[in-house]
């Protein structure tokens, strides 16, 4: 180890200065104004600093950061146009088109029949109500030992594609399918409450006829009064009372037999 250690020394030891390169220089005359340019290099820079290139030296303008989180500065241009932070981004559930205040509001003016409907807010394609007022009526209808959940999502779908040919016909301004599908599936909601009773007691009777009778008037009665506000069909309620009442007719045939 000691041979290393004295080759090491000997190796890294130089006898060469500055002063025998600027003997070097005043030897040659011929490269007398590259040696004292290299002699006012040396001169301008510090002795620590003889040999470090001038691209490693440190600006004048220190680094102010942190390892890995370079600084910020406010008067550099954002980065493509990014613009960091998950507050500015909408909550998942408007994005995925769901508004529970629009459908509070929609089954209240369903329960209420006298209740005038706001049309800017039926002309929503909203199908998270209807979607639930559908699996309710199939499980109430379960419930009282009747498996007609295929009955049910068939009739409306075959309903909903009949009543927007029928309000395409009839109104000026035309109507969607998202829209149709989504008042005939919220007025559906007082048929959950038929089906329901049938769970309770038997409809087969005079009282139960009865009471089928209303359910239907109260359904065709909302989705009339609702498709007459989104669609300014003003006087047009009753045309349109009288195919709702045939639709929400057979699903009170399912409830009742």
């Amino acid at each position: 180890m000691s041979g290393f250690e004295q080759f090491h020394i000997d190796f890294y030891q130089s006898n060469y200065t500055i002063e025998d390169q600027e003997e070097g220089c005043n030897s040659d005359g011929s490269d007398k104004n590259l040696c004292e340019s290299r002699k006012s290099q040396a001169e301008g820079q510090p002795a620590g600093r003889a040999f470090v290139p001038a691209d490693m030296l440190l600006s004048p303008q220190s680094y102010s950061g942190q390892i890995l989180q370079p600084a910020y500065s406010p008067d550099a241009p954002s980065q493509l146009g990014y613009v960091d932070g998950f507050d500015e981004e909408p909550p998942l559930l408007e994005e995925l088109g769901i508004n529970f205040e629009h459908i509070w509001q929609k089954t209240l003016t369903v329960l209420n029949p006298m209740k005038p409907a706001d049309g800017s807010i039926m002309n929503e394609t909203d199908l998270t109500g209807p979607m639930v007022f559908c699996l309710a009526l199939g499980a109430t209808l379960l419930m009282a030992g009747k498996v007609h959940f295929g009955y049910v999502y068939g009739m409306s779908a075959i309903g909903c594609l009949a009543m927007h040919a029928l309000l395409n016909l009839m109104s000026a301004s035309g109507v969607s399918h998202g829209c149709v599908a989504s008042v005939l599936g919220y007025c559906l909601l007082p048929m959950v409450i038929l089906s329901s009773a049938a769970v309770v007691f038997s409809l087969q009777g005079t009282p139960g006829t009865v009471l089928a009778l209303f359910i239907i008037g109260w359904c065709s009665l909302s989705a009339s009064k609702i498709f007459t506000s989104a669609l300014a069909m003003e006087g047009q309620q009753l045309l349109i009372a009288y195919p709702c009442a045939l639709l929400y007719g057979l699903f009170a045939l399912l409830t009742v037999f």
